[in-house]
């Protein structure tokens, strides 16, 4: 690892230094009004024509091209515009998911340049060999096929030349000119536009840091070190700087190329799978996710295992959004749209004291819609076509951390949907969410699992068997036990006291015994909790618990 200028995104600053500059700033800003100005007057005369309905996915095209034309940051513009269903109308939301960032190669004299200039040795010096001409080129960099000293097979990431003031100045334009038209804008913004910009500024810069990027890549390979279904490429640090990056060579298929994938004998439903529960510990186990699993930074592999490049677009997520995004999750499905409701607020895709019962309704009606006939309908895509409506008429934004989301979880679904079109999202993600709350590894989950299975004060024994018999669907070697086992720690807990009155409430509904849930409960458990390894379970669980705690659970008769 060598030279470490590593430049932040700093709007005042880029602001002082491009003040300095009036003509620069003029002639960009003269090139993007001509090639945005002429777009616009071409919707508007389509309106006065009333041809607007009629030309509506013809200018959305053309606005896709644009962006291309108008270089790589109005690329990534647009990428992260795919993702605002309460800034972007359909039609142009549809094309923008569309919209690639691979643009003609820059000259490999330059990039091997670049390279000895980061890393202050000769390109011969380093590899033993390297490809004459970029296998990729992207919008912020290219990469070439090398061979170090030691015989392993390298990918090299180079940065475009002068990337960051072509960054810099588009951004200072942007945040320039979202201060001076955002009262005229026809958007349900509901907040400072200037802010989503120095978001998008943030990660930006956060993406052009290769050794950002190769921190992300290492920490990611630490959550999955004992998953052997997903493949990380090492960094080789001594070869990469903040402008190259040097990291294993990935030899896989692309996602999307099914027909080598079949070829391969590979089982498209197991990588399927394989890529969307990858997707979902990434937001509810670890809180660190890509947010840019395109069909080119994922592949198949030939032993069947996923792998995961291009780190630079990452994102965390606190404990309690995890938890969140979790018991949301069951309420959708359970269709508690109230509960639903304030998580939204928590998660910041409603003002806090927005009143929700107006709401309500609406959430009902889009989510129903979403669904269909039956809860496997459900998928993300129609959610987001929805809320792109929804969120004219309710007080909704997307918070940035959740377009990063909302873009991740969108592009899976449509890359499982090219490996298998009658895919389900539910049927993976329902099962996944079903066995971490059932297993309640920590207090806030088991809390979750709490609020998931009361409602207005009654135990619902049907949400409970429903969620037994959904954790099963897709890993019939679930084992019960060991959340039993969780449970009755739970149960005998101090934490516990309130389940333990609510379950005998429960038990002694309208004064009787419900025997009927607990036979029905017992027949879909009993498999799983065989009276020797209930017992031991039993046993270990007590072992630790005091007289004192055990006289805690007897009735209290005043």
């Amino acid at each position: 690892m060598q030279k470490q200028n590593r430049p932040r995104y700093d709007a005042d600053a880029i602001a002082r230094y491009y003040r300095q500059f009036p003509l620069l700033v003029i002639r960009r800003m003269l090139t993007i009004v001509w090639v945005l100005g002429g777009f616009f007057l071409r919707l508007k005369l389509d309106q006065w024509r009333g041809v607007e309905q009629a030309n509506k996915y013809k200018r959305a095209r053309e606005l896709r091209e644009l962006l291309t034309k108008l270089g790589p940051t109005y690329i990534k513009v647009g990428q992260a515009l795919s993702t605002r269903p309460d800034l972007v109308r359909k039609d142009f939301l549809e094309e923008l998911t569309k919209l690639q960032d691979q643009l003609p190669p820059f000259d490999s004299a330059i990039a091997f340049n670049m390279i000895e200039q980061e890393l202050e040795r000769s390109v011969k010096d380093i590899y033993r060999d390297i490809s004459p001409e970029p296998v990729a080129a992207a919008s912020l960099g290219q990469v070439y096929r090398a061979v170090l000293y030691t015989g392993e097979e390298v990918a090299v990431k180079v940065q475009r030349p002068n990337l960051e003031p072509i960054l810099t100045l588009d951004l200072f334009i942007m945040r320039w000119g979202a201060s001076k038209i955002k009262p005229w804008l026809p958007l349900n913004l509901g907040h400072d536009l200037t802010l989503i910009i120095d978001e998008f500024g943030v990660k930006l810069f956060e993406e052009i840091d290769y050794l950002n990027e190769a921190q992300n890549a290492e920490q990611f390979a630490d959550n999955f070190k004992d998953d052997d279904t997903v493949k990380v490429p090492k960094i080789y640090w001594d070869c990469s700087s903040y402008r190259v990056l040097t990291l294993e060579w990935i030899e896989g298929i692309k996602l999307t190329d099914t027909e080598t994938i079949k070829a391969a004998n590979l089982d498209q439903n197991r990588l399927t799978e394989i890529g969307v529960v990858a997707g979902l510990r990434q937001l509810l186990e670890h809180g660190f996710f890509h947010a840019d699993p395109h069909p080119g930074n994922l592949f198949a592999m030939p032993d069947g295992r996923m792998a995961y490049i291009d780190f630079g677009m990452m994102d965390q997520l606190a404990e309690e959004t995890k938890e969140t995004i979790a018991s949301s999750i069951v309420y959708l499905l359970n269709q508690d749209y109230e509960r639903l409701a304030e998580n939204f607020i928590f998660l910041g895709f409603l003002a806090p004291g927005t009143d929700i019962k107006p709401i309500v309704p609406a959430l009902e009606q889009v989510f129903s819609n979403a669904m269909g006939e039956s809860v496997k309908d459900f998928n993300f895509k129609t959610i987001t076509d929805q809320f792109s409506e929804l969120m004219y008429d309710y007080p909704f934004r997307v918070p940035a951390k959740f377009a990063l989301i909302i873009r991740s979880l969108i592009t899976q679904e449509g890359l499982a949907l090219t490996l298998d079109p009658n895919f389900k999202i539910v049927e993976v993600a329902y099962p996944y969410v079903a066995q971490r709350l059932l297993r309640g590894e920590s207090p806030e989950m088991r809390r979750r699992l709490i609020e998931v299975l009361f409602k207005d004060g009654k135990f619902q024994w049907q949400r409970l068997e429903n969620m037994i018999a959904i954790a099963r669907t897709n890993d019939h070697n679930f084992d019960l036990l060991p959340s039993a086992r969780l449970g009755l720690e739970y149960l005998l807990s101090e934490e516990g006291e309130y389940l333990r009155q609510q379950l005998l409430l429960a038990l002694t509904e309208d004064e009787q015994l419900q025997t009927e849930q607990v036979q029905r409960l017992w027949n879909l458990v009993k498999e799983d909790l065989k009276p020797a390894r209930l017992f031991d379970a039993a046993l270990s669980s007590l072992r630790d618990i005091s007289r004192e705690e055990i006289a805690a659970l007897k009735p209290n008769h005043t």
